[in-house]
């Protein structure tokens, strides 16, 4: 993994430039205190509706993060960046998001929820699909911009994604950058790299064994080769690429189980630690799958995993 000592040093030198934001928790922020870049000027208002047990969010233009922090006493140090899965059309923000953030607090981990733009209505059309992306680098960056006032250790902020939030999440494993040292905006100073990342069901490739909706939302009807292989992550996957838990059903009948098979195959190839659970039961899009029988175990795998970073 790589050192992130350098990045304590900033903290500290820019402690007094970025606010401290500690008094509420939750904490809502923006991601940018003005318009954020690739922001579409006009759609849709944003919406939150309820829709049988799930409360989704759609037509996200100005993307926020929800940062929920467990008490000092009992935090690791530990930050994830969780970005709710839905085919990149809409986001399950309580099913793959609040709850999990709940888990992740009651074992001492900070969590990060991330409300990121869905290239189908937040972002200038010919831009649209590295919008999302950008929205998960910034949110990485805020984590370590504030790690100080969070109770947080700026090398161990990983980031989660469940399904189609997965594919966002495996991006920015592995198209990441240091942060611009010379930056006006303090955060844009800082990596975007993961510490870590946590892919449970998640869309991989926009190849043939991809998620339809998720590929035509981000990339269109009928993206070129070039684009759908840019974004078929496990092409991607290099030395640097942070070390990787992924979850999988092997009867997962929306995403298929050879998505996260590739990603771990890469993965192996190029020597990074990674961790592959394969159930032969549980379909797709499960959360914390309480009172799935074993299913429901796999938050103490993870855990665990997390444990020994």
């Amino acid at each position: 993994m790589k050192p992130y000592s350098s990045f304590v040093v900033v903290c500290v030198l820019l402690a007094s430039a970025i606010p401290a934001m500690t008094a509420e928790n939750p904490l809502v922020l923006p991601l940018w205190d003005g318009p954020p870049p690739n922001r579409q000027p006009d759609g849709a208002a944003p919406e939150r509706v309820a829709e049988g047990n799930i409360t989704w969010v759609r037509h996200v233009r100005d993307p926020q993060i929800e940062v929920r922090l467990p008490s000092r006493g009992a935090a690791t140090g530990q930050a994830v960046v969780v970005c709710p899965g839905g085919g990149y059309g809409g986001l399950a923000y309580d099913w793959e998001g609040t709850d999990i953030a709940g888990w992740l607090n009651s074992r001492g981990i900070a969590a990060i929820v991330l409300t990121y733009r869905l290239p189908v209505d937040g972002a200038v059309e010919h831009r649209k699909w590295q919008t999302p992306l950008l929205d998960a680098q910034r949110a990485i960056r805020t984590t370590r911009a504030n790690a100080s006032a969070w109770g947080i250790d700026p090398a161990r902020v990983g980031i989660m994604g469940f399904s189609a939030g997965g594919h966002l999440a495996s991006t920015a494993g592995t198209k990441f950058d240091d942060g611009d040292a010379t930056s006006a905006d303090l955060v844009e100073r800082f990596g975007s790299r993961p510490d870590f990342m946590i892919l449970i069901y998640p869309v991989i490739t926009m190849g043939e064994t991809t998620h339809g909706g998720s590929r035509r939302n981000l990339l269109g009807e009928d993206p070129d080769e070039e684009l759908a292989r840019r974004y078929s992550n496990e092409l991607h996957v290099s030395p640097a690429t942070p070390p990787t838990f992924l979850l999988h059903s092997g009867d997962d009948g929306a995403v298929p189980v050879r998505n996260s098979l590739l990603f771990y195959g890469a993965l192996l190839e190029r020597g990074v630690a990674a961790e592959l659970h394969v159930y032969p039961y549980g379909g797709h899009g499960y959360s914390l799958a309480v009172g799935r029988g074993r299913l429901q175990h796999w938050t103490e795998l993870c855990a665990r995993w997390m444990a020994e970073l």
